[in-house]
Parts: C-alpha cells; sequence; structure tokens
C-alpha cells in the first residue's frame, strides 16, 4: 500500500492564529500561544501519523522586518520552513487590513502548491468573508481557501483532506512514534516562557529567554532548574516582583502545566538572569539554539 509523507508550512503575520491552528491539527499542544504578538520563535514541528501517511507541520514565527539578530534569526526559520515545503498554507486573519507585503514578499513568486486560511471569522459577516475570498483568490491564485476559525477548531476538517491531496508518495520522514522533532526540555522552557508572557506587560516577555540549566528525572519527581535571561537590572527586578511574588506565580503556573505534559510530580526553580542586549548577540543566540 502506498505511504505519503511531506512537509507542510503555517506561514503568516504575528498574531495571525498559526500556533492554535497547528496544535488543532495535530491534537496536542506543541506551540505555546498567548494574546501577544511574535510568541513563536522557532519553527516548531507537529507530526501527525497514520497507517498510510505522515504530515509534518511547520510552526513558524510571525513574518516580520527584522530589527535585530534575534528576529533575523526568527525570519532565517522561516525561509527554511518555506524552503522544504511541500504544501504551504498560508493564514491570514479576516480583520487584517490587507497589510501584508511582508508575508507576500516570500511567498508571492512561489511555485509551491498554496491553501489560503482566513482566520477568526467567529464575528464576521458572510459578505466580509465572500469579500476577502476573492481578494485572496485574485492576489495569490491559490489551490484552495478555507473560512476558518482555529480557536473554535470550525471548518478544520477539509483542510487536512486537501493536504493530503497536495503530498507526495515518500516513506515517512520520522519515527512513525514522534509527535515532533523537539525534546522535554525544548517545550518545559516555552512553558515557562508562556506564563512570563502572560504575566508581564511591554518589554518584559520579548527582552526574556529561558534556558534549562538542570533536567533530572527520578522516580517520583523530575527536578528541573531553569534560568530566565533578560536585559536589563530594572527588567529582573520587575520579572522577581515585590518579595519575589511575580517569580513565585509564573513558577507555580509553569509547574503545574510541566506537570501536566510531563504527567509526572516535578519540583521547579527559577534563576533570573541579566545578560545586556543578549538578542543582538550572535554568540548568545546560537547557545539558546537560535541558528542564522
Amino acid at each position: 500500500m502506498s505511504h505519503k509523507a511531506g512537509f507542510v508550512s503555517i506561514i503568516g503575520k504575528p498574531n495571525a492564529g498559526k500556533s492554535t491552528l497547528m496544535n488543532a491539527l495535530v491534537g496536542e499542544k506543541l506551540s505555546i500561544i498567548t494574546p501577544k504578538a511574535q510568541t513563536t520563535r522557532h519553527r516548531i514541528l507537529g507530526i501527525v501519523n497514520e497507517e498510510n501517511f505522515q504530515i509534518v507541520f511547520s510552526d513558524t514565527p510571525g513574518i516580520i522586518k527584522p530589527r535585530y539578530e534575534l528576529q533575523d534569526s526568527m525570519m532565517s526559520s522561516v525561509k527554511g520552513a518555506l524552503t522544504d515545503a511541500d504544501l504551504i498554507l498560508f493564514m491570514t486573519d479576516i480583520n487584517e487590513q490587507y497589510d501584508e507585503n511582508d508575508v507576500l514578499e516570500k511567498i508571492i513568486d512561489t511555485t509551491i502548491p498554496m491553501i489560503v486560511l482566513i482566520n477568526k471569522i467567529d464575528n464576521a459577516t458572510q459578505e466580509q468573508v465572500d469579500e476577502k475570498t476573492a481578494f485572496w483568490q485574485e492576489k495569490l491564485n491559490p489551490k484552495h481557501i478555507f473560512a476558518i476559525s482555529a480557536l473554535h477548531k470550525y471548518n478544520l476538517d477539509g483542510i487536512m483532506t486537501m493536504v493530503l491531496d497536495h503530498l507526495p508518495e515518500h516513506a515517512p520522514f520520522y519515527d512513525k512514534e514522534d509527535l515532533t522533532d523537539r525534546n522535554q526540555r525544548f517545550f518545559v522552557s516555552e512553558i515557562i516562557r508562556e506564563k512570563i508572557f502572560n504575566n508581564y506587560q511591554k518589554e518584559i516577555p520579548y527582552s526574556t529567554e529561558v534556558v534549562i540549566t538542570a533536567f533530572k528525572e527520578e522516580e517520583k519527581i523530575t527536578r528541573i532548574s531553569a534560568e530566565i535571561i533578560v536585559e536589563r537590572d530594572s527588567q529582573k527586578n520587575i520579572l522577581i516582583g515585590k518579595g519575589g511574588a511575580m517569580l513565585k506565580k509564573v513558577g507555580t503556573e509553569a509547574r503545574k502545566d510541566i506537570e501536566k505534559f510531563l504527567d509526572q510530580k516535578v519540583f521547579l526553580e527559577t534563576f533570573v538572569k541579566v545578560i545586556p542586549d543578549w538578542r543582538s548577540k550572535k554568540n548568545y543566540l546560537k547557545s539558546f539554539g537560535y541558528e542564522n
């Protein structure tokens, strides 16, 4: 019996709903989700395995014009996802005012088959949906356009069928038991980062990186140490909060989610460390797992 396998890259602006979509399609929470733009920093693979196919979805950072080295690295991972894709899912928000030139620059001349997903249609009128559909049909001439709500898992069924139609016959690229290409340490650091994004405002979430410094699995408990990197002492003070209250809140929220993720009791300790201007220093970015 023939087997299909291929790479499907989810591309779009920040906050279009790419991570929500991938989690829904894969059936697992792999990408962290917050209301803030630019939450996703890495290309994260979500793998759907069935007996006769393997779909490798790529959740990618939202496409922006880079302003510092970290954002350069984020855009490099988008480029990589476009290079090896068998199919592009271009995700756009129905409320977007057609200001998607940064994304269009990257995909307008591609020969890779494309499906357009118009997301967040829960409160839209049929007229709005029709207008957007006509606009994208003319602009990109995609293989198909779906009006969806990734959050409410509305109209996602047809996407999987359409994706399979465009995948080549190929042996699996990953073990059939794999859900993703990332290890547990990566997801633990992402869970902590998600709590930082949800608990702090302004520049704090964007100035932080989480590094797992120890991950020790014992019979009844997993002991984890994490460093939260910031760029300035003032950010460190805000992150810790009065009497350490904010850092404790983040740690408690993260520990609960990590316990669910690992299905194991967790002891989590967090420390805050200042590395001035780390987002612009290639050596630090490399050590934090960002490639350029």
